[in-house]
């Protein structure tokens, strides 16, 4: 390659600097009419892909300009980060390898590799990396909160403060470093938290990721100070902003659940048995996000045969494989459902670290493609997790997620979303009853030993003690729960949203019947 750069391809990476896509997007393609060869402008045309989340296009482009200069480190860097936003880490580590062996003191590699190592669950691995970057860039406000992140995940609650505290002192107006500590539901804020945060909030450069950030996290400290007139409106104001910048369409979910009601009858199953993989090693812990599915994976993973993990991408990877889903399921073959069940174990088999006969999947939003695990591991174990509806939702108001759950950022949204779950679920029980076991969180909290003994009968295993005393176990916890499942089963959240219940009007229309039929289903 050239080490000028043509005077085109420099006004298109001033475009693309400046955030000008459509200007620098034509200019990029314009260039590659002329040279389709030239790998600088294919790399770049990559970029842009992936700043509209196009990521899928920006990976087929960075392979392209790899293909052409395999010499090209800035394109495998690139193609490493859009790997790991893929949720790919085994792939976006194999680039990392080859980048570090090229480029071993290269702090952004090694940071990455840190993030990827952690997403793989090898924390062990992953901090020592961290700590080495920040040995040796100290100043990398951004860093500390990664490295903060990973010492919440492993339990060191302290050493996790402290990280996000050093992220705070180097950017005071980095929103998410801030809510990582009220997100960890155990640090409370003194005033002069909250003075800072006000003032982060009036400065005149704030981006829109941290100022929704920061009103997350003080939302969350008015509400410590019981002061929910002042907690909702900052509630309020994250949510409306984080949801302009989502796309979700609640009528496409209420359709969703109806094509898979219309698809998934019990004649369906019927004619389908024996499909898919025998395995009964699975255990899929579904329902609402903030409905405890955190707690009961802590209580199994206690067990002496149930290894946790954490909330696996890969049901809803092999949803997508799957044309016209889910009216397309009807269309697989026996053969098709057994490989795909196959495929599932095979790819989870990455976040194993035990030998331990059961081993737990707990990504919520699983109550989606119940039909697709009963067609492709028919013998797994589905344990649906359900907290009373209002504490449910407002629970996930107040929570800020990493990624998806793009339903939980208007009032409207998360009541129709939840109705839509119960629905879905109330589905499974008509065709196939029987096979959901249901935790009423409430009745967890209440009689804990009775529901836990519930729970490991439906897994088939024996009671053990050591699942009463999940709070001692020690293990990676990687969601907003990590801090509460370390401590013993306390009542007071259930009645958090009480305080709130007036401005929760739209909230409880969205929910409808579901409100008055809890824990069970409104009647068809």
């Amino acid at each position: 390659m050239a080490t000028r750069y043509p005077p085109a391809l420099i006004d298109a990476a001033l475009a693309l600097h400046d955030n000008r896509l459509p200007e620098a997007e034509r200019g990029l393609k314009d260039y590659l009419k002329r040279d389709p060869f030239e790998p600088r402008a294919i790399r770049m045309l990559a970029e842009l892909a992936g700043r509209i989340g196009r990521n899928r296009d920006a990976e087929t482009l960075l392979r392209r300009a790899l293909e052409i200069a395999p010499a090209f480190t800035a394109a495998r860097a690139n193609l490493a980060i859009v790997l790991y936003r893929l949720n790919r880490p085994v792939e976006a580590l194999d680039e990392l390898d080859a980048l570090l062996a090229a480029e071993p003191d290269h702090v952004g590699h090694a940071n990455l590799k840190a993030a990827a190592l952690g997403r793989l669950g090898s924390f062990a691995d992953a901090i020592p990396l961290y700590e080495n970057v920040l040995r040796q860039a100290p100043n990398q406000p951004k860093v500390w909160m990664s490295y903060g992140h990973m010492l919440k995940t492993v339990g060191r609650q302290q050493d996790g403060v402290e990280a996000y505290r050093r992220a705070i002192a180097l950017k005071p107006e980095l929103g998410e470093a801030w809510w990582s500590l009220a997100n960890l539901k155990t640090v409370r804020f003194d005033d002069g938290d909250v003075a800072a945060m006000q003032a982060a909030l009036d400065w005149v450069g704030l981006t829109d990721e941290d100022r929704l950030h920061l009103d997350f996290a003080l939302g969350k400290a008015w509400e410590e100070r019981r002061d929910a007139d002042r907690a909702f409106e900052h509630y309020a104001r994250g949510n409306a902003l984080r949801r302009t910048q989502i796309v979700y369409d609640a009528d496409e979910t209420e359709r969703f659940v109806d094509d898979v009601a219309a698809v998934a009858t019990r004649e369906f199953f019927a004619a389908r048995a024996g499909w898919g993989c025998p395995s009964r090693e699975v255990i899929f812990v579904l329902g609402m996000p903030r409905a405890g599915s955190t707690l009961i994976e802590q209580i199994l993973a206690s067990h002496s045969q149930i290894e946790g993990t954490t909330e696996l991408p890969d049901l809803p990877a092999l949803a997508r494989r799957i044309a016209d889903y889910p009216a397309g399921l009807a269309t697989l073959t026996a053969d098709e459902a057994r490989a795909m069940g196959e495929d599932y174990l095979r790819r989870t088999a990455v976040q194993r670290r035990t030998d331990r006969p059961l081993f737990i999947d707990k990504l919520p939003n699983n109550w989606a493609h119940v039909a697709l695990i009963r067609l492709i591991l028919p013998n797994a174990i589905v344990i649906d997790a359900r907290r009373e509806p209002r504490a449910c939702c407002f629970s996930n108001y107040k929570q800020h997620f990493a990624r998806g759950q793009a339903f939980s950022y208007s009032l409207d949204d998360m009541g129709r979303y939840y109705r839509d779950y119960v629905r879905a679920m109330a589905h499974v029980d008509a065709v196939l009853p029987g096979w959901a076991h249901r935790v009423i969180h409430e009745a967890l909290v209440e009689d804990t030993e009775a529901e836990v003994r519930r729970m490991l009968a439906a897994c088939g295993v024996a009671f053990e003690p050591a699942c009463l005393a999940f709070h001692d176990t020690e293990r990676a916890v990687r969601t907003a729960s990590s801090e509460q499942v370390r401590q013993p089963i306390y009542r007071t959240g259930n009645d958090a949203w009480v305080p709130f219940a007036s401005r929760l009007g739209t909230l409880e229309t969205a929910l409808g019947a579901v409100v008055g039929a809890y824990p069970d289903a409104p009647k068809a």
